[in-house]
């Protein structure tokens, strides 16, 4: 008995001992864990003083619903371990992500009940990432879904002579054509009849560079304002150019009656950015979050990086409504393409 007892005492360790073998780890911890609500922190203070003004925040703030979400784990991880400071540091970064991020959840709502027996738009939107040749699966997916708009961004005179060798373009009667080798080219086609089309340009290193094309679609409910979009990606060489075209769309829907308006495309933005928040703060609603569609990202298009974000939309005045809303996936593109049903009121 006396030997046992011997034993078992020779194999225990001073409860000192244990909480000195742990101390790097948690003071490593802590570290981290603070560096997280530092950087974060930061993060949420431009957004507050300087709303999409300087990069690389512009970036961050496109990605609200993911680049808080070291805060959450940071704020369990330390509440747990009773470092009630830095969990309530946390707590702060986390309550400030839920603020940002709800106005775009809190927009579901039930589809209007006039749009339930109005006429409808069936819409397909891709952007198609500088193809050289238009894809076969994007000719298989229109062919399948017989939308009535196709519109297409990074559209590329390659891309154009494929779509017309398919015989896909000659179902389209009504297009207003912008080819481009690189990312600003643009395609609308519709079988329905289309006028009015100009396409709105910013300043480039000095050259005009189209950001949207403006038309008029005529329905059998009246006539709608058409307008599609591709503004340039908030990088650090041209996030100036990126904000100067979300102001200008904005401006154009402010300025005009927006009410029977259709804006569609690759925005590069979210709810998260300024210039996109106002655009649905102008009287236009987003057709996923309204539907409740809010984590139907769109970019990026691929096997090995998750697609983590929506900056593809389809925004509608007040006299439209997206009844039914889904992503498809993209055919050697980096998105996913939209296809949307639209409700025309008369």
């Amino acid at each position: 008995m006396s030997d046992a007892a011997e034993v078992t005492g020779a194999t225990k360790r001073p409860a000192g001992r244990i909480d000195s073998d742990f101390a790097p780890l948690k003071i490593g911890s802590m570290v981290v864990g603070w560096a997280i609500v530092a950087g974060l922190g930061l993060v949420v203070l431009m957004r507050l003083v300087a709303w999409d003004s300087v990069e690389p925040f512009i970036v961050l703030n496109a990605l609200s619903l993911i680049v808080y979400l070291p805060a959450w784990v940071v704020a369990i991880g330390s509440a747990i371990a009773r470092k009630w400071l830095l969990a309530l540091a946390a707590l702060a970064i986390v309550i400030a992500q839920v603020v940002f991020v709800a106005p775009e959840f809190l927009a579901a709502s039930q589809v209007p009940s006039w749009a339930r027996h109005a006429e409808t738009l069936k819409v397909f939107d891709a952007n198609i990432d500088k193809s050289f040749q238009f894809e076969a699966g994007y000719d298989r997916a229109i062919e399948q879904d017989r939308p009535d708009l196709v519109t297409l961004e990074e559209f590329t005179p390659g891309a154009l002579e494929g779509m017309a060798a398919s015989g896909l373009l000659g179902e389209f009667p009504y297009r207003c054509v912008a080819p481009h080798s690189g990312a600003t080219g643009f395609l609308v086609a519709s079988r329905l009849p289309l006028t009015g089309c100009q396409i709105e340009t910013v300043l480039l290193d000095g050259q005009p560079t189209p950001y949207m094309v403006d038309a008029t679609l005529s329905t059998p409910a009246g006539r709608v304002t058409l307008r599609l979009v591709h503004t340039l990606a908030p990088l650090p060489s041209y996030w100036r150019e990126w904000s100067a075209a979300l102001a200008a769309v904005d401006g154009s829907t402010r300025s005009s009656n927006n009410s029977r308006m259709l804006m569609i495309g690759d925005f590069n933005a979210t709810w998260g950015n300024a210039g996109f928040s106002a655009l649905v703060h102008s009287g236009l609603t987003d057709g996923a979050a309204a539907r409740g569609d809010a984590i139907d990202m769109t970019w990026p298009n691929g096997a090995v990086v998750p697609t983590f974000v929506r900056i593809d939309h389809v925004l509608t005045g007040s006299q439209l409504a997206v009844t039914k809303i889904a992503t498809g996936s993209g055919f050697g593109s980096d998105h996913r393409y939209l296809l949307a049903t639209v409700a025309v009121r008369p």
